[in-house]
């Protein structure tokens, strides 16, 4: 059996609760050992009008799990007729992956959204620990987005702040892990559902960074 030190999860993903939703982001590069093998992969996806996932490690196991939880959130739906809560979701993920631990998923997941109860994130581990916290950064390139939010987030951020936040935290990241790079993937949810945010977007927040 392959030992969890031995697998790299070669990314950079971050969840961070604001005022008004949560921010969910990540960048595009998929690496194998130093090979970059792709430059736009998926590593955020919608499970939901209100819940993200992200996702780093191993590109086959994560798509599984983006696909399994999401119809199970959908079922859900449709059997309640009523969304999913965040904290339900993230105890569903949890208890997949606990329960696969003698063949675990290698991930390591953020998962993030609104409910009626307001916003939330959650660290989620390849065995099943899920964690609940205001910001949430998985990855190889985790060490340097929370030295850029340990010294920026402040709860209640408004969601423009945020978004420019995860921006600059994942340049940060860019910069200096080799396994992170090729593009932002970033995304907001509110009361008003999941928004997906646009190349043009990213850019001109980066231009107003002055990181462009």
């Amino acid at each position: 059996m392959t030992n969890i030190e031995e697998v790299k999860k070669g990314t950079t993903t971050i969840g961070l609760v604001c005022q008004d939703g949560v921010v969910m982001a990540t960048e595009q590069r998929a690496t194998m050992g130093t090979l970059i093998a792709h430059k736009t992969t998926q590593k955020l996806f919608k499970i939901d009008d209100n819940i993200a996932l992200t996702v780093a490690g191993v590109v086959g196991d994560a798509q599984t799990l983006a696909r399994y939880i999401t119809a199970e959130v959908e079922l859900y739906k449709l059997k309640r007729g009523q969304p999913m809560s965040v904290k339900s979701a993230a105890t569903l993920t949890s208890n997949i992956l606990a329960g696969s631990r003698f063949y675990p998923y290698w991930v390591g997941l953020i998962l993030g959204g609104v409910d009626r109860d307001g916003a939330h994130v959650y660290a989620l581990d390849m065995v099943g620990g899920a964690i609940p916290d205001d910001y949430v950064t998985t990855g190889s390139g985790s060490p340097y987005v929370y030295g850029v939010l340990e010294d920026h987030f402040q709860k209640g951020m408004s969601m423009s702040d945020g978004i420019d936040l995860a921006i600059r935290s994942l340049h940060a990241a860019m910069k200096r892990d080799s396994a992170s790079g090729d593009g932002y993937s970033v995304a907001s949810i509110t009361k008003e559902g999941f928004s997906a945010m646009d190349d043009k977007e990213v850019q001109r927040r980066l231009s107003k960074l002055k990181l462009a």
